[in-house]
């Protein structure tokens, strides 16, 4: 036997013809649910600023007489 002839023959034993498609799905559910749990911590930050708002209503009080009105309105 040659090289040529074991080395086909070994491509051989090794090829299957499966169903790559198929093969990777595991792939698209590990990143559906990986991007699945960042969309819901991402939802979790919403409202935060309006959960607070007594609290920024009385800086803002506070610190009224900081605020410079210079410009074109701001």
């Amino acid at each position: 036997m040659t090289i040529a002839t074991i080395v086909a023959l070994a491509a051989e034993e090794t090829e299957h013809h499966g169903n790559v498609a198929l093969e990777t799905v595991g792939y698209g559910i590990v990143a559906l649910l990986i991007f699945g749990a960042l969309a819901i911590v991402t939802l979790s930050y919403r409202n935060v600023a309006n959960r607070h708002s007594h609290k920024a209503e009385a800086y803002a009080r506070a610190h009224a007489n900081d605020v410079q009105h210079v410009g074109h309105g701001h």
